[in-house]
């Protein structure tokens, strides 16, 4: 009974210490609500004649088989 009591211990300090890690090392919520865009990265502006969007290149096409 005294191992399964230490691991109990042991598994929940490390949970505390992952979600103390998890709170500290990531994002902040003023950051989730308003990404910072980067300066790197102007925007364009829009192009007065935009040549047509040509369309992607579709995958195979998968057709029925008959079953012999």
């Amino acid at each position: 009974m005294r191992s399964q009591s230490t691991a109990g211990f042991l598994g929940a300090l490390v949970a505390a210490v992952a979600l103390a890690a998890a709170f500290i090392y990531g994002p902040s919520p003023s950051q989730l609500r308003n990404p910072t865009r980067s300066a790197a990265q102007p925007q364009a502006a829009p192009a007065a004649e935009a040549a047509p969007a040509t369309p992607a290149p579709r995958g195979p096409v998968i057709r029925e088989v008959p079953n012999n």
